[in-house]
């Protein structure tokens, strides 16, 4: 890993995410100043699970995986894109990491000292009230994969998320799967060889895999197949 330049770009990328958007200038400052940026390559783990949280982490290139492992079983918990942070709660109240982090690829990292995160916190009536809709923001993406793993099979799980990543363009929709087809079956709770039963079972919806790339020229059926789990739950 090695330093880098924290650029004046990266300062208005990382000012613009909801969670610094109505921080004080002066506080603002005072992280920015408090923080450094690194380069990391591909498959460095960034945070290990039950280490203390000593860093907010923002990621501003790059893709980060989050997983546990227990008992030599490693699994997919989810994947993080530029611009995110990770892991919010465990900063705010000093507990340890829940889940590990590691690069897939070359990535560069913005690394906010967990105190100075706590000293802001507590003096930033603005940064409080975004850190509470932040942290409630990620309680429902929690409870929203939680009914997708309970309430979907596989099959519609992958059509899911496929839907969610995939780029139209026209009546066409294409996806990228921008890592190892073994971590997006982890991911969606399915072994590889489902993973694979479940691409074969797409065809009937005319979808076609082509190593890493999908297209599907029926998206409607594709969100029938999925069954949209109402956005409007109660959590």
């Amino acid at each position: 890993m090695e330093v880098a330049l924290l650029r004046t770009d990266d300062i208005q990328t990382v000012r613009s995410l909801p969670l610094f958007a109505e921080i004080s200038e002066s506080h603002f400052g005072a992280l920015m100043r408090a923080a450094f940026l690194q380069r990391f390559p591909a498959q460095t783990l960034l945070i290990h699970e039950g280490d203390q949280a000593d860093f907010l982490h923002v990621i501003v290139e790059g893709m980060v995986e989050m997983f546990s492992n227990s008992d030599g079983e490693e699994t997919t918990i989810g994947f993080l894109e530029p611009v995110s942070t990770f892991i919010l709660a465990a900063v705010l109240v000093e507990k340890v990491y829940l889940q590990s982090a590691r690069t897939l690829g070359p990535s560069r990292i913005l690394m906010i000292p967990a105190q100075a995160i706590r000293d802001v916190f507590a003096r930033d009536p603005a940064f409080a009230g975004s850190v509470v809709r932040e942290l409630a923001e990620r309680y429902r993406d929690v409870v929203r994969q939680l009914k997708s793993q309970k309430m979907r099979s596989g099959l519609e799980r992958l059509a899911a998320w496929m839907l969610e990543r995939g780029i139209r363009r026209g009546e066409t929709l294409e996806v990228h799967i921008p890592f190892e087809k073994a971590k997006l079956a982890s991911f969606l709770g399915m072994t590889r060889e489902s993973l694979s039963r479940s691409f074969a079972a797409l065809a009937d919806h005319d979808v076609m895999v082509r190593g890493r790339v999908i297209t599907c020229n029926r998206s409607d059926a594709l969100a029938r197949l999925a069954r949209t789990l109402g956005s409007s739950d109660s959590s």
